[in-house]
């Protein structure tokens, strides 16, 4: 039972991000809310709204089928432009700012529940006009159902212009970069809750047995809980280890257990770990970085050369490397005091070499983005780490970047001007 729900949990958080997946949904409440509908006009519900409100019912059959069919051309209309307004903005988005973004701006519930509400209205609108007899007498006619398709047709007015301002709004780089930013703080919220009682005692995985996937993709997420289980059903120890986010090939090794497990067991336990074709930040908060890094790139293009939109993504970036400093670089999962299961992660190393090797091949010859890196760096170091090494990596870091900058700047000004970002971190630059 638990294997089943592990592969349908899998399913869910496969299709969930789907751009049709809530459409797909929502259209279906509406195809069956048909069917309820007329279950009401057997019941007499249009006679009850023609006794009370006489006004609302339409009591020509011919009208009726005319105002359903005008209302479906209206929003197949709607429809069609809502889409093309949806491909327009994942088009900017991958020319202006990155690819990496689709995922996060595909899975937007507000864009999937209006084109959602869109789909359910023509259906329903649809299989009402199919119930209707235009030869029959008033009392006969649904009035009931077309007075609620008309009402429909209200709220996807209503839903409409809600749709042109979201995905007005969604189009701007600041509200991307403010979504990206939650999502991934969110994410990191998340692991440090989760870290508050783990400890760094764990024993030495060299000689343990190693398994490989059986199957490629991007290692997405993990059932925690249902690994822990496993670990005491079996008495072993876990070690996972592909970090999270990457592509795992089939073949790889990707876990190592104490104890030896046989073909049922490894197949129980793989099925925990979920793969995707794609990355959400909900899922990695690494993603985050990459994207905001990308994000900076682009800007700094000559195509583009938006110093501005680099400024406020290394801000957000500061930010989450704040935040990130207050984790540890390992992730050990306990249960009733016991180590049971080990995560490799992505280091601060790592991680900070990644984000500043992009920054350094393209923006290392504009002043403005050295200034704001020489802040960065300024304001990690005085933020609380978690491990103490942290601030020996952002020193080395820093040297780095400072010093490619220095190779890439000739007016003596903005040399000077680097060697005061680098004294005041009291590094010690090589210069001819």
């Amino acid at each position: 039972m638990k294997k089943l729900f592990t592969r349908l949990l899998s399913f869910f958080n496969a299709i969930r991000s789907r751009i049709a997946f809530y459409p797909t949904v929502i259209a279906l409440l509406g195809f069956l809310f048909t069917f309820l509908t007329l279950f009401l006009e057997e019941h007499g519900a249009s006679g009850l709204l023609r006794k009370n409100f006489p006004s609302l019912i339409v009591n020509s059959g011919d009208t009726a089928l005319s105002v359903l069919g005008a209302i479906i051309t209206g929003l197949i209309s709607m429809m069609v432009f809502s889409f093309s307004m949806v491909m327009v903005l994942l088009n900017q988005a991958t020319n202006n700012y990155s690819p990496r973004l689709l995922p996060g701006l595909i899975s937007d519930r507000k864009h999937q529940t209006v084109l959602g509400i869109y789909l359910a209205t023509i259906l329903y609108c649809i299989f009402i006009m199919v119930a209707i007899d235009p030869d029959a007498p008033p009392k006969d006619l649904p009035g009931f159902s077309v007075f609620l398709g008309i009402l429909f047709t209200v709220i996807c007015m209503g839903a409409f212009i809600y749709f042109i301002h979201t995905i007005s709004q969604s189009i701007q780089i600041s509200n991307i970069l403010e979504y990206i930013y939650h999502e991934s703080r969110n994410r990191l919220y998340k692991l440090l809750d989760s870290e508050r009682n783990q400890t760094d005692s764990f024993p030495d995985t060299d000689s343990w047995h190693v398994y490989e996937a059986k199957k490629s993709g991007y290692f997405q997420n993990l059932s925690i809980a249902n690994m822990l289980d496993l670990c005491e059903e079996i008495e072993t120890k876990f070690h996972v280890l592909p970090i999270k986010g990457i592509f795992i090939l089939k073949g790889t090794p990707i876990l190592r257990s104490e104890k030896e497990l046989d073909d049922e067991k490894l197949d129980e336990i793989l099925e925990n770990f979920n793969f995707a074709r794609k990355e959400l930040v909900a899922d990695n908060y690494v993603l985050a970085f990459k994207q905001i890094t990308e994000i900076i790139a682009k800007a700094m293009s000559p195509g583009i050369n938006d110093p501005g939109t680099a400024v406020n993504a290394i801000d957000y970036l500061t930010e989450l490397l704040a935040l990130r400093m207050l984790k540890k670089d390992s992730s050990i999962i306990n249960r009733n005091d016991k180590c049971l299961l080990k995560l490799n992660t992505v280091d601060f190393k790592d991680l900070l070499y990644n984000i500043l090797v992009t920054i350094r091949t393209y923006c290392s010859h504009d002043l403005i983005i050295i200034q704001k890196i020489g802040v960065m760096f300024h304001y990690l170091l005085q933020q609380e780490q978690k491990e103490d090494y942290y601030k020996d990596i952002i020193l080395s870091e820093a040297k780095c970047f400072f010093s490619s900058a220095l190779e890439a700047v000739e007016t003596k000004n903005d040399i000077e001007t680097i060697k005061n970002y680098a004294e005041n971190l009291k590094i010690k630059l090589k210069t001819d």
